[in-house]
């Protein structure tokens, strides 16, 4: 379980709040599993468990899966607030 330190940290790395910036985050992130699953080779139940995880946040729909926006899904308030987000 010595690879997991290296991909559960990425489950918590929270969506920017611009819209604008969601392609590229999640473009980011996607490379950036990739390059790791061919670089490091994790062993098969540590894939497995990441990947139980990660479908199971993008199919909650609870806001912090990077693979793609859930239509349903609210954006905090502070998304709204143009000091954070700016223009």
């Amino acid at each position: 379980m010595y690879c997991l330190q290296w991909l559960l940290p990425v489950l918590l790395i929270p969506k920017p709040l611009n819209p604008a910036l969601w392609f590229s985050h999640s473009m980011f992130m996607g490379f950036y599993l990739l390059s790791f699953l061919l670089e490091r080779k994790p062993c098969t139940i540590c894939a497995l468990v990441f990947l139980a995880a990660l479908i199971l946040i993008c199919y909650s729909c609870w806001g912090n899966c990077f693979l793609y926006h859930c239509t349903g899904s609210q954006l905090p308030e502070s998304a709204h607030d143009p000091s954070i987000v700016g223009t």
